[in-house]
């Protein structure tokens, strides 16, 4: 069936892809949250400009 060493190579392959596939959810995840909090901080800068255009 199969040997060792390709049993071996099988975990190995699984290993790298388990951990890439965790790697891009977790970048992806960040560019999300970086994309939200600097949309949230521009918005939050143009209220504040306004409200002080008004006063």
């Amino acid at each position: 069936m199969f040997t060792f060493a390709q049993y071996l190579g099988f975990l190995l392959f699984l290993t790298i892809l388990t951990i890439g596939f965790w790697l891009m959810m977790f970048l992806i995840n960040f560019v999300f949250y970086w994309v939200f909090g600097a949309t949230r901080e521009l918005l939050k800068e143009r209220r504040e400009k306004r409200e002080l255009e008004t006063e």
